[in-house]
């Protein structure tokens, strides 16, 4: 056999001895990922044998993925019966991904299933002091419709987004919207503070806003509340129409499709209700 044979047969052993070490390394990482995939609400904790009957792999494969992963941090080891449960490394990452979800970018395609269905202008807004600010519109095709612009400012006592974060917010940000001055923009803005506390109060047990002129003289508004992770009101979206479309059937008939959308975007969110 020449020298440059046996060169290269021993390289070719060589590098097949390196693909089967990634074969192998895919392969536990792989398995690694469906074991902490098992985990669920229902299931919190499991031990190896259940682990192993759920992953078709052996116990003792099971318990070396299972102390590696302790390691990592990725998963925990309860003493009080030896079961593992996910770590607080994942509940930190998951963190992470949460923060790059911003409300505008998580709501919009929401939004915008809801602004096709129902055809009336869709809107989102968040607090900045006394104010409401609006990140951005979908606009109704018809030709009377509530028009807006990206950044739009508007007192938040007089708009539906406005009031139904407030709504949400603690009993003292709400007795300190209350105690400024309350804009009036139109002849049907409610300027007395307790008829506003009241109504404030109702949005709060009911789930959502009905602002009837308030903002705009003809239009109607239909708003709900978006929540965060931690259960936080960030931000306020609307359903806005002129009042001979928005009449009071036609209110209670958009109101589930309404609340529906901003749980959505909630949920996207990682908002989860007790």
């Amino acid at each position: 056999m020449s020298e440059l044979r046996r060169i290269n047969q021993a390289t070719e052993k060589a590098e097949s001895k390196v693909d089967d070490k990634k074969s192998r390394g895919l392969s536990s990482l792989a398995n690694a990922i469906a074991l902490l995939k098992t985990f669920s609400e229902k299931d919190v904790e499991l031990g190896i044998s259940e682990l192993s009957k759920r992953l078709g792999l052996a116990k003792s494969t099971v318990h070396r993925m299972a102390t590696t992963l302790v390691i990592g941090g990725l998963l925990e080891k309860n003493p009080a019966n030896d079961k593992y449960r996910l770590g607080l490394t994942l509940f930190s990452l998951g963190g992470l991904v949460r923060r790059r979800l911003d409300v505008p970018s998580v709501a919009r395609p929401i939004l915008q299933e809801l602004k096709s269905e129902l055809n009336e202008t869709v809107l989102l807004g968040v607090l900045d002091g006394p104010e409401v600010v609006y990140l951005f519109h979908f606009e109704s095709t018809h030709a009377i419709r509530m028009q807006s612009d990206i950044g739009v400012r508007k007192g938040s006592l007089c708009t539906g987004e406005g009031q139904v974060m407030l709504a949400f917010k603690s009993d003292v940000e709400m007795d300190k919207a209350l105690s400024g001055p309350i804009e009036r923009r139109t002849n049907f803005t409610i300027t007395d503070p307790e008829q506003l506390r009241k109504k404030l109060l109702k949005i709060r047990a009911q789930g959502y806003c009905v602002e009837d002129q308030e903002s705009e003289v003809g239009m109607r508004c239909i708003a709900a509340p978006i929540f965060n992770m931690n259960g936080e009101v960030v931000a306020g979206m609307g359903l806005a129409g002129p009042i001979h479309r928005m009449d009071d059937d036609t209110i209670m008939r958009y109101v589930p499709h309404v609340q529906d959308t901003a749980r959505a975007v909630s949920q996207r969110l990682g908002y989860r209700p007790f």
